[in-house]
């Protein structure tokens, strides 16, 4: 399908399955070659990034862990801005190596409060992957180490991300037509 329909929107496809499987594998890959002897545990913030957390951990191989964290900030087509913690983190991270896995940065105000609640439980060293990033959106000087895309400020949805809770189901990912 080159366009869908959601709600009242029209979006078209941006990014393929096939390229985004690509950047996948190349930011596994890249997470593999860092993170080898760390026996690391990977925190994938529900719910937007399922479908990318699945594809990254079919291409980890190191020993890991991995466990869910889920936040809040979006309302219908934009960032509220508000974060509030709807399922926090149960896992002792104490000395660990953690990654969090984010399916988009965009100001980046919910990957630093998530950040924020990650140090107080002493982990030994926080790393972020994120499927995308919007660099002319982001208000929040973080350290992306793995990216596998940056994009320009769309509002988009498939591969996990969603309009009002809708479109996280279609495996590429699609852009919204103004």
């Amino acid at each position: 399908m080159n366009t869908i329909k959601i709600k009242d929107k029209e979006f078209t496809v941006s990014i393929p399955e096939e390229n985004i499987l690509k950047q996948v594998k190349r930011v596994a890959d890249e997470i593999n070659r860092d993170l080898k002897d760390k026996n690391p545990i990977f925190l994938s913030v529900l719910n937007g990034a399922f479908m990318f957390a699945s594809d990254l951990m079919k291409n980890i191989n190191i020993p890991c862990e991995i466990s869910f964290v889920k936040l809040a900030s979006y309302e219908g087509l934009t960032s509220s801005g508000v974060v509030k913690e709807v399922i926090g983190i149960n896992e002792d991270l104490t000395g660990r190596t953690v990654v969090v896995v984010e399916d988009i940065v965009d100001t980046g105000f919910t990957m630093e409060r998530l950040l924020d609640q990650i140090a107080t439980r002493n982990p030994a060293e926080v790393h972020i992957a994120t499927l995308l990033v919007k660099p002319d959106k982001l208000k929040v000087d973080l350290n992306l180490e793995y990216v596998a895309m940056s994009i320009p400020n769309d509002f988009i949805v498939g591969y996990g991300l969603d309009y009002d809770g809708f479109g996280r189901n279609y495996k590429d990912i699609y852009t919204v037509i103004d």
